[in-house]
């Protein structure tokens, strides 16, 4: 019996042993490895379907330097999207409500796309920091807001991950618990709240997915920004 409802958002342990690990290793294994063969199997066709498309609207906007990044994102979306939707069955682990977890994906990223901006283009990528056509008097202010915006873009990645699948999960138990009291005494209103519960549970899925979706492409946004 969980005695807070954020207990399960806590890494579960077996002898001792804390499950996080098989938990973001497991979305690897679900995938088919591509075949040799001339004609796939659909799941395989699918896939490959899915990742050229999500590759290509990815890629976009970014010019061809930007391209070396794309084995990088999909792969970073696909397992995402995996372990978020992998949240969702019962008697299971999101690593990402974990914040730790999602800064560990967006500091390094956030890091590589500000280096590689100053590596290549410096007066460009210091450029950003101030506004053209910007009154003298706010200069100073101007450089130390847009430093401070530029600063926080890895915190806002990995927070808008972790709250919005946290807020989900949340809510998807206080109405799950609401209907189990409500079942024994207001049959009609558990049923109606069921009804709720199974309509946030479809809401959850598309946010699972989108979440995973918007991360990514924040982070191939702040890249065309250095490209």
């Amino acid at each position: 019996m969980m005695t807070s409802l954020f207990d399960q958002f806590a890494s579960p342990f077996y002898m001792g042993i804390p499950l996080i690990a098989i938990a973001i290793a497991l979305p690897w294994v679900l995938y088919p490895t591509p075949s040799s063969r001339w004609v796939n199997n659909r799941l395989t066709t699918v896939q490959g379907w899915f990742i050229n498309r999500f590759t290509n609207q990815l890629m976009l906007p970014l010019n061809a330097g930007g391209h070396k990044w794309a084995l990088l994102l999909c792969s970073l979306m696909i397992f995402l999207i995996t372990i978020n939707m992998l949240g969702l069955l019962p008697y299971t682990f999101t690593p990402t409500t974990q914040l730790s977890l999602n800064m560990g994906f967006a500091v390094p990223l956030w890091l590589a796309t500000v280096i590689i901006g100053m590596r290549n283009q410096p007066t460009v990528a210091l450029g950003h920091l101030l506004p053209e056509g910007t009154p003298v008097p706010l200069i100073p202010v101007l450089i130390i807001i847009e430093t401070i915006s530029l600063f926080i873009r890895p915190l806002a990645l990995g927070v808008r991950l972790t709250a919005n699948l946290t807020a989900g999960h949340l809510l998807i138990q206080l109405i799950a618990t609401a209907v189990y009291v409500l079942l024994p005494m207001m049959p009609t209103v558990a049923i109606l709240t069921a009804t709720v519960l199974f309509l946030l549970t479809l809401l959850e899925v598309a946010v699972a997915m989108i979440q995973a979706y918007v991360f990514v492409l924040l982070l191939s946004l702040y890249l065309q920004e250095t490209l």
